[in-house]
């Protein structure tokens, strides 16, 4: 088969910088010849399917020199399956700041509904193959290498970008994860599992691997090698279930690597805020510095309704220690499927996360956008302020419901304060009342004529 992928072109003699590499580095504001050295290395990937450059795709690279990423999760459920709906899911989602999506129906019509979602999306599109594969064979018992396979590489052919493989999880595994609080709860791990222990043989995934790479090596399809044994709860965390896959994770990585094949690696999952940096440290040590795509943390498991808020609080953190992606996680978490507005809450949240890593990994110009906003606040340029954060017209319809008359967009003072209690009014007028801002208006414009 013939290999298209962005680290094989990285990798050929002199090193071949692809139109993708070039808008990443345009995107990042970095060498086009960092891009491709990263991604020869496999330290950076861009999941960029060939036949969804063709449609809208827009690239976009993750790992260690890129900013950090977010996820948002969308799809059906069968219990819940509307295209219109996924679609205005995807919109939400894209609108607000999500750099990828990951369509994870489990209903009815999910051809339709991916095939819907790849053409009008700009950003790459993720799935997990084992769900409609089940669907195909009918149930898990009678699920076959085959059916895994052939179902991976027809949603390659449809365009999807990444696809998460429970590749890592074996047959000695399962017995480490039996004993938990809450078990299994990765989805497609568990349905592994649960092969493994009714057919007596090893995961299927890892045994034809090879077969595996050759489907990613032509549409280059990057691999999510996903956390079948991810903890479900704090008392899970870190424990010999979860670091035996990663282990064989960073074998797959290498076994990858060798064949051309971009691959990031899937983490936890729920973990303590203690246990976040050493969790970083072992990914990017066990599986060479391959980009770390988690899902939260929740740092805490005793908030349902509020996972939004416990997981950008891990995500933050873990983004900080060096994760490249943070999947979102909506207030719907453990509860049900999230609806649009839900998307657009989750993905607020995770982008409020992942600027919060960014400037902590002090990313060249990361600040900018603070810096501002704040002066746009001490001047109460409220209108600036709307424009400027990061979901404007959620900051527009919370500051309007006191205030909502036009003349209040340049008052000096919010209905928090009033008039006569504004720290900022009130300073204000001490610089006023001492000549400061027009001293410094001066000194700015003859600094400015100076250059």
């Amino acid at each position: 088969m013939t290999c298209r992928t962005q680290m094989f072109f990285a990798r050929q003699g002199g090193g071949t910088i692809t139109p993708e590499m070039r808008r990443v580095a345009e995107r990042e504001s970095l060498p086009p010849e960092t891009i491709r050295d990263e991604v020869a290395i496999g330290r950076l990937i861009i999941p960029a399917n060939v036949n969804h450059l063709k449609q809208r795709l827009d690239p976009m690279a993750i790992g260690k020199v890129a900013s950090v990423k977010i996820n948002a999760n969308i799809g059906n459920s069968a219990v819940e399956s509307d295209i219109d709906g996924e679609l205005e899911k995807l919109h939400h989602a894209v609108h607000y700041g999500a750099d990828t999506v990951m369509d994870l129906s489990t209903g009815g019509n999910i051809d339709a509904i991916r095939e819907a979602i790849i053409a009008a999306s700009p950003v790459p599109i993720g799935t997990v193959p084992i769900y409609q594969a089940i669907e195909v064979a009918g149930d898990v018992t009678k699920l076959t290498a085959d059916h895994l396979l052939e179902n991976i590489e027809h949603q390659a052919k449809q365009g999807v970008d990444y696809v998460t493989v429970h590749a890592g999880i074996l047959r000695e595994h399962v017995g480490l994860a039996l004993g938990r609080v809450t078990g299994i709860v990765s989805r497609g791990g568990s349905l592994m599992a649960y092969w493994m222990t009714q057919h007596g043989k090893q995961n299927p995934l890892y045994e034809h691997y090879d077969r595996l790479l050759d489907i990613a090596r032509e549409y280059d399809v990057t691999l999510s090698l996903g956390d079948g044994l991810r903890p479900g709860s704090i008392a899970d965390a870190t424990d010999k279930a979860q670091l035996a896959e990663l282990t064989v994770l960073g074998e797959l990585t290498e076994r990858a690597w060798q064949k051309d094949v971009q691959v990031m690696i899937e983490g936890p999952g729920h973990i303590p805020m203690h246990q976040i940096e050493v969790n970083v440290r072992l990914e990017k040590e066990l599986c060479h510095e391959a980009p770390f795509y988690t899902l939260g943390p929740l740092v805490t498991d005793v908030a349902p309704g509020y996972d939004h808020i416990t997981s950008a609080i891990g995500a933050a953190m873990i983004g900080w220690f060096g994760a490249d992606m943070l999947c979102y996680v909506t207030r719907k978490e453990h509860l049900g499927l999230p609806n649009a507005e839900e998307v657009r809450e989750g993905v607020i949240a995770y982008k409020i996360a992942a600027h919060a890593a960014n400037i902590a990994r002090r990313r060249p110009g990361a600040t900018e956008r603070d810096d501002a906003l704040s002066r746009a606040r001490y001047a109460f340029d409220w209108n600036e302020q709307f424009r400027l954060a990061l979901d404007p017209a959620r900051a527009r319809e919370l500051h309007d419901e006191a205030l909502p008359a036009e003349y209040f967009k340049s008052a000096e003072f919010c209905a928090m304060c009033g008039p006569k209690f504004c720290s900022m009014h009130i300073t204000r007028e001490i610089e006023r009342s001492l000549g400061m801002r027009e001293a410094q208006k001066s000194e700015k414009r003859e600094t400015v004529g100076a250059d």
